[in-house]
């Protein structure tokens, strides 16, 4: 038995032999390779990026909601320069509907979240407590500071906030803290983060003369945005 041969006189081993002695040398696919490698990592460190950014965005937009929650609600009031200005619950329901307006649809606060608005007060006994607390948005979530009510059992007596930023009321004068918890939804993934709710708050002191010893119903049948419903923006 023997080989057959080709015109040039090369056995067929001998061109596989050179055919992968001139693949050895040849780098001209070297970047392609190398790439190919890399992509898995640059596609992970992309994705993670983009997923951070996207925490970092959510964070600031209920952030901004809590703090301009918080402002417009202290301002919030009919009066003039010779009475105190009434609250009326129209006003906070307003207060709510601008609030989901300013979030968007890219975070649909009260669909995914719920905002407290609660008005820090001085006791009689010299004390703090909430005196009236108004909820809306469907996630199940109560105050981590307390609830209305006199002598509710988790009365904030020192004050509202985390220890380390805690706010007073003045005499005779009010502070509104207002609390947001929002689900957060990834962008991506959950695995690039491990962020699951986003928890912020702010205060304001009321700004002028208020009528604290109520919240008024203009029309006798305006909605409460009671803390014991979970509802959202209809």
């Amino acid at each position: 038995m023997y080989l057959r041969q080709k015109p040039n006189g090369l056995k067929p081993f001998a061109s596989i032999k050179q055919i992968l002695s001139a693949l050895a040398v040849n780098t001209s696919g070297l970047a392609l390779i190398e790439f190919a490698y890399a992509l898995p990592l640059v596609m992970g460190v992309g994705m993670y990026g983009a997923e951070i950014a996207n925490v970092a965005m959510v964070r600031m937009r209920v952030n901004q909601v809590s703090m301009h929650a918080a402002d417009n609600a202290a301002r919030i009031g009919e009066g003039s320069l010779l009475t105190q200005k009434k609250i009326y619950e129209a006003d906070i329901n307003d207060l709510f509907i601008g609030a989901d307006i300013q979030a968007g649809r890219y975070v649909d606060i009260f669909e995914n979240g719920r905002i407290i608005v609660s008005s820090l007060e001085e006791h009689s006994d010299g004390d703090q407590y909430i005196h009236w607390q108004r909820c809306k948005g469907k996630k199940a979530h109560v105050s981590s500071y307390g609830t209305e009510g006199e002598y509710a059992s988790d009365r904030p007596v020192n004050g509202m906030g985390p220890a380390s930023a805690r706010v007073t009321a003045p005499a005779d004068g009010a502070v509104i803290f207002v609390e947001v918890a929002y689900d957060y939804k990834p962008l991506i993934s959950s695995t690039f983060t491990n962020t699951r709710t986003i928890t912020t708050r702010s205060a304001f002191n009321v700004r002028d003369r208020r009528d604290l010893t109520q919240i008024y119903d203009r029309t006798g049948s305006d909605p409460v945005a009671d803390c014991d419903t979970f509802d959202g923006i209809s």
